[in-house]
This record gives structure tokens, C-alpha cells and sequence, in this order.
């Protein structure tokens, strides 16, 4: 079943959405990308009319109530954005009185599933060497089943429009589509297009084909590092991970970030990227810091050669133009992790470099795909989100996708 054949007149239909959405320390959204990538899917519903059931996590509470990541504080601004007001339930598997009192056209926001540990399906409170560890699990993964089955009992159909949490099988993601039929689960439309575009970097490669993996630890991105060696032409590996890559091929860091038990990981995968004929970038130079700050002294140094007492916080000018190259006459770029530590302004000068290289690479007729957090924090923060192809609203899920791996999310529709 698709959203646009179902027939949401008179029905009542429960959405998965990942509106695990930042926020400072009064509860206001930082940045509302993701609520804003669910409006299709949502406002379809009720212009149908339909009755809307939307469920989220937030954050990692751990099975625990705890306020700081309760979706009471997101009410507002979602109402706002539907141009309805919407009704909150501050238990989401107590929620049965307030989805039946619910009439077309009206919307309930559910309380975060993660306070929950049935949601995730982990046993809490017990360690996975304790031998009891394997009962407790057992035992969670029948209460999830139960869980799951009273989030289904609130309504007629099942939409997933959550990617994000694509790559979980947890509760809302995953068990749920069991209790519907075929006819009666569906993505949504967020999830439709995310499926599309991993699709069109993957069997429609058009080259050459870049892709630039940030982000402070070669260890979280080995296997999507792996997997894209037999894709790519150009490879970019910037961010924190250049100084593992620096101190493995004999350089000086000085107090840089660095995962001293990867640097035989780094050189096999240099090796690797010479076996494949891949273009491997990595950083020459960089902007080294006295304090890890945004007021810090700098200096521009040889990524391998780092004074004591220094740390590089961005990719240098030598760099910058390095990385400009190997993205400017690409055909297909892929863009995950920044550069530089971009919190920071005095520190954005190199994932601006990449975020520039890509909108004109764009411009030139070049498929791009930027996914995880902090990239799309990146272009958004330069404004320039206007100028890719497609921004993916999952980090890890789009990593996972693009190894090649069965997201559970997308098989519990599909089959």
C-alpha cells in the first residue's frame, strides 16, 4: 500500500516520525528540519480526513521518564507547523481514551516511546555478562511484542515516516507493522524519497563519485568506509579522524584527537584505497588550537607535524583546496561528517570549503546527498541548503543504507 492509494477518510492512522529535533537549555528547538520533513506525510492525513496519532523519541533516556526529553516541550511548535492544535498524551501506552475520543481532522502527539525500555527492547538495569541477561531478554522482547501491539490498538493504519530510526527494530519502527495488514501499513512520503535517494547514489552511480566521511572516529565509520572503496573514484576522510590517519603514518599530533588502538586500521585502509584505485584524501594541514575554544590562538601547521600542547580543530588552506579539487567535476557526492570542529566559527573555514565545492559541483548537474546530523547542521548553518540535491534526515540509518544493509524500518512494510 502507498499513502497516496490509501483511502484516511474516517480512519484513524498512527505515524511513526523522528521528531528527536535538538534543543537549548529553555526546551526551544534549535533546528526544526526534521519536524519540517514530516509535514507532507501528516498534512496529507488530515487533508484526507483522516485522524492523526503521531509517536517520536527523543533523545536517550534510557527506559526512564525524564522531563528533559519530553515531547510536551515540541507541542507548539508542531501545532504551529500543522495549523492545528494538537492534543497531548503524557503516557504514550496509557494514550487508548484520548486516540478513540480523537474525530477526523484532529491530532494526538504521543509522549516520547523511549521512556519506555520496551520500545528499544533492551533489558534495563542488568549487565549482558550477567547470566540472567538472556531471560531478561527474552522477557523484553515479549513485552516489546505487547507494547508494540497497544500502539497499534489506538488506530486503523500504520504510516512509517520516521528514517532516522530506519535502522532500529524497535517498537514503533518495527514490531507495530506486524498488527496491520498489508493493506493498512505504509511509508510515508519522508520515507519514500530517503529510500529514492540512497537508491540513486547506489545502482545510478553517475562518475566520478565522491564522497567525504567527517566526524571525529575512524572506528564509527569503518564499514560504510569499507563498502564505498568499491564505489567511489575520490574518498575524502576529513575531521577528527585525519589525525589517526597523521599519527598512524608516523606524524606528530600533539593534543589532537586520535584512536590509538585504529592506526593499523588506518594504514590497511590507505593500503586498501591503493589496491582499488581510489583517489584517498586525507589533510595535509590544518588549524591547530592552544584550547579546545572558539577565543583560541591558532596557527596553520602541517597535519603531521603538531606542536605539543596544540590540537587541530579544522581542516587547513592547503587542505580546503585539496578537497575543493576532488569535488568540484564530480557526478555523484556524498557528504557525511564536517570537517572541522564547525560549532565553533572560527573553525568552519573547511566544511565551508566542502559545502561550497559541493553547491557548484550541484550546479554542474552533480547528484548530492548530504545525511547525519552535524553535515546537515553544517549546511544549514551556512544557508545553504537550497543548493543540494537531498539532505537526508537519518545519520546513522543513511550510513547503514548505504553499506547495503536491510533497514528494518523500510523491511516491516515491504516485507
Amino acid at each position: 500500500m502507498t499513502i497516496d492509494n490509501y483511502k484516511f477518510a474516517g480512519k484513524k492512522a498512527i505515524v511513526r516520525v523522528d521528531f528527536n529535533v535538538p534543543l537549548d537549555e529553555n526546551g526551544k528547538i534549535t533546528d526544526d528540519t526534521r519536524i519540517r520533513g514530516a509535514l507532507p506525510t501528516l498534512k496529507k492525513i488530515l487533508a484526507n480526513g483522516g485522524a492523526l496519532i503521531i509517536m517520536s523519541h527523543m533523545g536517550k533516556p534510557k527506559g526512564k521518564v525524564n522531563p528533559k526529553f519530553s515531547l510536551s516541550q515540541i507541542v507548539d511548535a508542531v501545532s504551529e507547523k500543522l495549523g492545528v492544535a494538537v492534543k497531548f498524551a503524557p503516557d504514550c501506552a496509557k494514550a487508548a481514551d484520548a486516540a478513540a475520543a480523537l474525530k477526523p481532522g484532529e491530532v494526538l502527539l504521543l509522549e516520547n516511546l523511549r521512556f519506555y525500555p520496551e520500545e528499544e527492547g533492551k533489558p534495563v538495569g542488568i549487565d549482558k555478562e550477567d547470566p540472567a541477561y538472556e531471560d531478561a531478554k527474552k522477557a523484553m522482547k515479549a513485552s516489546q511484542k505487547e507494547f508494540a501491539k497497544t500502539l497499534a490498538s489506538y488506530a486503523d493504519c500504520y504510516v512509517n515516516d520516521a528514517f532516522g530510526t530506519a535502522h532500529r527494530k524497535h517498537a514503533s519502527t518495527a514490531v507495530i507493522a506486524d498488527y496491520f495488514d498489508a493493506d493498512n501499513k505504509m511509508l510515508g512520503y519522508l520515507m519514500e524519497k530517503e529510500v529514492n535517494a540512497v537508491d540513486n547514489v547506489l545502482s545510478n552511480i553517475k562518475r566520478p563519485f565522491t564522497a567525504i566521511m567527517g566526524g571525529s572516529k575512524v572506528s564509527t565509520k569503518i564499514g560504510i568506509i569499507e563498502n564505498l572503496m568499491d564505489k567511489v573514484d575520490n574518498l575524502i576522510l576529513c575531521g577528527g579522524m585525519t589525525y589517526t590517519f597523521a599519527k598512524a603514518q608516523g606524524g606528530k599530533i600533539g593534543n589532537s584527537i586520535c584512536e590509538d588502538d585504529k592506526l593499523q586500521l588506518a594504514l590497511d585502509i590507505i593500503e586498501k584505497a591503493k589496491a582499488k584505485g581510489v583517489n584517498l584524501v586525507l589533510g595535509t594541514d590544518c588549524v591547530a588550537a592552544d584550547a579546545f575554544a572558539n577565543d583560541a590562538h591558532t596557527q596553520v601547521v602541517p597535519a603531521n607535524d603538531i606542536p605539543e600542547g596544540w590540537e587541530g580543530l579544522d581542516a587547513g588552506p592547503a587542505t580546503q583546496k585539496a578537497f575543493a579539487e576532488a569535488i568540484k567535476g564530480a557526478k555523484t557526492i556524498l557528504w557525511n561528517g564536517p570537517a572541522g570542529v564547525f560549532e565553533f566559527d572560527n573553525f568552519t573555514a573547511g566544511s565551508r570549503a566542502i559545502a561550497e565545492a559541493i553547491a557548484e559541483a550541484t550546479k554542474n548537474g552533480a547528484f548530492s546527498l548530504i545525511g547525519g546530523g552535524d553535515s546537515v547542521a553544517c549546511i544549514n548553518k551556512f544557508g545553504m541548503a537550497d543548493q543540494v540535491s537531498y539532505i537526508s534526515t537519518g545519520g546513522g540509518a543513511l550510513l547503514e543504507a548505504i553499506e547495503g544493509k536491510i533497514l528494518p524500518g523500510i523491511a516491516a512494510i515491504k516485507g
